[in-house]
């Protein structure tokens, strides 16, 4: 058994075959988590997971990058990209606190934390930008605390400094004062930034990129050394669809190439990585 923890089947990109989506993985015996990105995905998340007795998760927040302007993304959705554009969206705590409430399939927060990827570091009001993103954050921290659910940390650099963004995410959660859990989703920060996140507890998401043949190697010796009880595996379908089927529509059944490559990265079976991996999964989000 396997879970994928972090996929968005609830998006535009399988408007037409999500079911066929969903059961094939629980034909495999893959579970999954859907992760909201803004309060509609976010809300459908909740209905497609209640259609499940079991299998089948829901996590609600609000996405960096809807926080601070329109955004526009290209998605592959039926072998065909297409350009997808979501509005800005201002965050309303009790909003999202009451939609978290609102089902018992609703696992976490998320995705939520930092992105600077879009931002001009030359643009005047990028500061205010990440500020908001920030603030918005940090609220987020505080709705986890009470309700008591893990977080799903979002986090992506400027291509010209990474790094920047995961070392904003560690001091913002080593300077609140709340007891939070969560994991760093897609991680790609340095070998030291994913042992401070371990200390505070938190978990480390790798997803199909860490099987791509050029430029993952950095990320893999990552893989290598943090403790297999540290980390969960995820595809953050349908994007970064892993090898052998990179460039396509990814999907919650093709985690377990990432599981194969963890597996082999570590010198381990590939039932372990699986019962330890599913094991990890299920106790940060109390499945």
């Amino acid at each position: 058994m396997l879970i994928d923890s972090h996929c968005h089947v609830n998006f535009n990109a399988y408007n037409k075959d999500d079911r066929e989506i969903i059961d094939r993985s629980l034909a495999e015996d893959i579970w999954l988590i859907n992760i909201g990105s803004e309060y509609e995905t976010s809300r459908r998340s909740i209905g497609i997971a209640e259609n499940y007795q079991q299998g089948v998760y829901a996590v609600v927040g609000l996405h960096p990058i809807h926080v601070t302007g329109d955004v526009t993304e290209s998605v592959i959705t039926n072998g065909q990209t297409q350009e997808v554009t979501t509005r800005r969206e201002e965050f309303d705590y009790n909003k999202y606190k009451e939609l978290a409430k609102s089902s018992k399939k609703v696992v976490g927060l998320g995705e939520v934390g930092l992105d600077y990827f879009y931002f001009d570091r030359n643009e005047a009001d990028a500061k205010a930008k990440k500020n908001l993103q920030k603030e918005y954050f940090n609220q987020f921290i505080n709705l986890a605390s009470e309700l008591n659910l893990p977080l799903v940390v979002h986090c992506r650099g400027h291509k010209d400094n990474p790094y920047e963004v995961y070392d904003d995410i560690l001091e913002i959660i080593q300077g609140s004062d709340k007891k939070i859990r969560g994991v760093i989703h897609c991680f790609g920060g340095n070998s030291s930034q994913a042992q401070k996140f371990i200390n505070l507890g938190f978990y480390i998401g790798f997803t199909g990129i860490i099987t791509f043949k050029k430029k993952a190697e950095e990320l893999q010796q990552i893989a290598k050394e943090i403790p297999l009880e540290k980390i969960l595996i995820e595809t953050d379908a349908p994007y970064l669809a892993p090898e052998p089927h990179r460039g396509q529509r990814n999907e919650p059944s093709y985690v377990k190439f990432v599981a194969q490559k963890i597996a082999q990265l570590k010198g381990l079976n590939l039932e372990e990585v699986a019962n330890t991996t599913t094991a990890n999964a299920r106790n940060l989000f109390n499945i």
